[in-house]
């Protein structure tokens, strides 16, 4: 099995910054893409910003020039760097990971954190 397990979420006020942080862990190969996705009260879930094993990303236009994704291999962690937040970034926000297990190393499989609250307000 694997876990994803989120930290950092909170209550900021408009201007701050936030950091996140999602560790991996389990029965771990190989992980491809890992990222994050947020969902607003009475919105579906949307990107925020992903990256790859290789360092590539792909950010939100919304995010961008404000949030900043980085990734260290080694440790299996996905951080996101939020800065300038706005009210509008205010959301449930869910580390994402493409991980292949030592049974299957072939197979990814997406997995799902439990979701940190991000709350931007004054």
């Amino acid at each position: 099995q694997v876990q994803l397990v989120e930290s950092g979420g909170g209550l900021v006020q408009p201007g701050g910054s936030l950091r996140l942080s999602c560790v991996a862990s389990g029965s771990i190969f190989s992980i491809n893409t890992m990222g994050w996705y947020r969902q607003a009260p009475g919105k579906q879930r949307e990107l925020v910003a992903i990256i790859t094993a290789g360092g590539s990303t792909n950010v939100a236009d919304s995010v961008t020039g404000r949030f900043t994704i980085s990734r260290d291999n080694a440790k299996n962690t996905v951080l996101l760097q939020m800065n300038s937040l706005k009210p509008v970034d205010t959301a449930v926000y869910y580390c994402y990971a493409g991980v292949a297990q030592h049974s299957a190393p072939r197979d990814y499989t997406a997995y799902w954190g439990q979701g940190t609250q991000v709350t931007v307000s004054s």
